[in-house]
């Protein structure tokens, strides 16, 4: 028997009599795509530098192709360092933790800033049910795909007189057709079957009239996939009774917010959906879904904040840099864990805390 041929057989019989399943490989890179990327990092308020460095844990341990440029920027701040935007101008993208906004007063938020400055117009959070994490309702699988740069977002407001507040809800027709194009662009690619369009026309006719009039210019051009519509306050009701039936869906700025949360709770909490910011030239990812637990000092103080929905959201980065066998295996070893059930933090019903389900995901990656 030849030599070489003896540890090919000691590797067959010492393995298992179920074959490993692995995938082939499809991606064909171009020369360069293989060296390392900087990333913009920001950790922000409170639990954000604990889920953040989950994650620089994580590539670490994976040998990801990136380099973290970390800035330490926070939530109270009258505006975004300009070394910061010209970083993630630089750098085409960002990994960011959560950012506290102050509620009232005359400070604006740093994450409406950087999507305004980036000009990031379209937000994306998948929500999907976890094998493994109860829930009460199964087959869930949407993705919200929300409009970032207007309507009640855009900040125009003042006092009229002492007491009157006006507050300007702009909605643009250039701004409406590409986040439509987007969705649908989404749709096509992901190989979905529908686009459902969330709107209140029948009360603001002009301003979502124009959106849902967009909307159907662009689904036109699309044939192969479905279109439909949906006032967003039966949206609401829809989602928490009968969640299946969405795919995509898209909105303008306040319905998305809204709706990404529902569907996020829906789904397995907030914890634990990824998302991210895009646009022509950059992209940011965060944690899907509201980062309101980003001022639970409690979480801080316990280290016992949830790291998976930013592990997952820095998955869809890898992915978006061409690094989908990084992508891959980030995604399937978080999904192992929560499959396993023994490492769970608190909002999962579990007592670990954030290392612990970070030294699950580093021992569950191939």
């Amino acid at each position: 028997m030849a030599r070489r041929s003896i540890p090919v057989l000691k590797q067959l019989l010492s393995s298992s009599s179920t074959p490993t399943l692995r995938r082939s490989v499809t991606y064909m890179p171009r020369p360069g795509d293989g060296s390392p990327r900087p990333v913009t990092l920001i950790p922000g308020d409170g639990i954000g530098p604990l889920v953040t460095n989950a994650v620089e844990q994580v590539m670490e341990a994976m040998h990801a192709p990136i380099y973290f440029e970390k800035y330490d920027i926070h939530g109270d701040m009258m505006k975004v360092p300009s070394e910061v935007i010209e970083s993630i101008k630089k750098n085409k993208v960002c990994l960011k933790g959560g950012l506290a906004t102050p509620m009232g007063g005359g400070v604006s938020s740093l994450n409406v800033q950087l999507r305004k400055e980036l000009d990031l117009y379209a937000s994306l959070v998948n929500c999907f049910n976890l094998q493994g994490l109860p829930t009460r309702h199964e087959n869930v699988d949407i993705v919200v795909i929300r409009e970032n740069t207007e309507g009640e977002y855009a900040g125009l407001e003042h006092e009229v007189v002492p007491g009157v507040v006006e507050s300007l809800k702009v909605i643009t027709k250039f701004c409406s057709e590409r986040i439509a194009k987007y969705a649908f662009e989404y749709a096509y690619l992901n190989n979905r079957k529908k686009v459902t369009a969330v709107h209140k026309a029948n009360i603001m006719k002009l301003a979502d009239g124009l959106f849902l009039e967009s909307c159907r210019e662009v689904a036109t051009k699309y044939p192969g996939i479905k279109y439909n519509e949906i006032i967003v306050d039966n949206c609401c009701m829809q989602l928490v009774s009968k969640p299946e039936q969405f795919d995509v869906m898209v909105t303008p700025n306040l319905y998305g917010n809204l709706v990404a949360n529902t569907a996020a709770g829906i789904a397995g909490g907030t914890g634990v959906m990824p998302g991210g910011n895009v646009g022509a030239d950059h992209a940011i990812f965060e944690q899907g879904a509201s980062a309101g637990n980003v001022g639970n000092y409690k979480l801080l103080e316990q280290k016992t904040a949830n790291p998976v929905a930013l592990l997952l959201s820095s998955a869809m980065m890898l992915r978006h840099l061409q690094f989908p066998s990084f992508a891959d295996r980030l995604e399937t070893a978080v999904k192992r864990v929560i499959s396993e059930g023994f490492y769970r933090t608190k909002d999962l019903g579990g007592t670990s805390t954030t290392q612990e389900v970070v030294d699950a995901v580093l021992g569950a990656l191939d």
